[in-house]
């Protein structure tokens, strides 16, 4: 494995989670692929493979190019990593909406995972409803954890509104405790999404937000810096029970932290 960069700054935000900073959008995708390498390692040197979700974004994408790109791809563990998505559009995987089939583009086609642990949601399936149960039964058949399956890394994207996964500010999503997995229709988007609830997130080991780009600054600040409004910023929802948050931005989105002493 190839030596780590040192270039990031790391911000304890407590309770809120730990806030890592990269100097730029290229530092903050390397760290995000060095992230599923050590998960990998860390799956190998226990004689298992790791469970984990990954998201759409251009952060997610520029950090599946250089999975699929020297050193990474010669170097990652790739048989002890499962794959799923935290969410997904009702879109055919073969879109360019859909977030699976532009990571499998992106990355997953080209590297050597198996693909047997690579588990897109069936947007083939006759609606929504059904594509949700079936990743639900999936998840339950396939990922350890009593009473909730535990994945061992949830990656996360923020969106300006707040958002995260398909959890939207005032939709009753972002209550669900029951649930593992729910398919719902988004009015301001006029869309159905099929998404990881509340309940499946935060019994993870590691959920870990990559957030990156100055359009996200004011957000991230009244995330991280504001009082507790889950429903207006769906994005506080997410606490693991048992596990680490993380957050893993550059320095434009980080710019209007309170705790940012960074030096311009």
């Amino acid at each position: 494995m190839r030596a780590e960069k040192k270039s990031e700054t790391v911000l304890d935000y407590e309770e809120r989670g730990q806030v890592t900073v990269a100097n730029d959008s290229e530092a903050l995708a390397d760290m995000a692929a060095t992230l599923i390498a050590k998960t990998a390692v860390h799956a190998k040197d226990e004689s298992r493979v790791a469970y984990v979700a990954l998201s759409g974004g251009s952060t997610p994408k520029r950090m599946g190019q250089l999975l699929a790109s020297a050193p990474f791809a010669s170097e990652v563990h790739w048989d002890r990593l499962v794959f799923f998505w935290g969410d997904e559009r009702w879109v055919p995987l073969s879109s360019p909406e859909s977030n699976a089939g532009e990571a499998k583009r992106t990355f997953l086609d080209l590297v050597p995972v198996p693909a047997g642990q690579v588990h897109p949601f069936d947007t083939s399936l006759d609606n929504p409803a059904a594509a949700a149960s079936n990743m639900a039964d999936l998840i339950r058949e396939t990922v350890p954890g009593s009473p909730v399956p535990r994945f061992d890394l949830i990656l996360l994207g923020m969106g300006d509104d707040g958002h995260t996964a398909s959890l939207f500010p005032g939709t009753e999503a972002i209550q669900e405790q029951e649930s593992l997995v729910i398919a719902h229709y988004i009015e301001k988007l006029d869309a159905e999404r099929l998404t990881f609830t509340p309940a499946l997130i935060n019994a993870a080991k590691h959920v870990v937000f990559l957030v990156g780009g100055a359009g996200k600054a004011a957000t991230l600040h009244h995330v991280l810096d504001g009082g507790i409004d889950v429903d207006r910023l769906p994005s506080q929802v997410i606490r693991p029970v048992d596990g680490t948050l993380t957050w893993m931005v550059d320095r434009a989105a980080a710019a209007e932290l309170e705790r940012n002493d960074l030096d311009d």
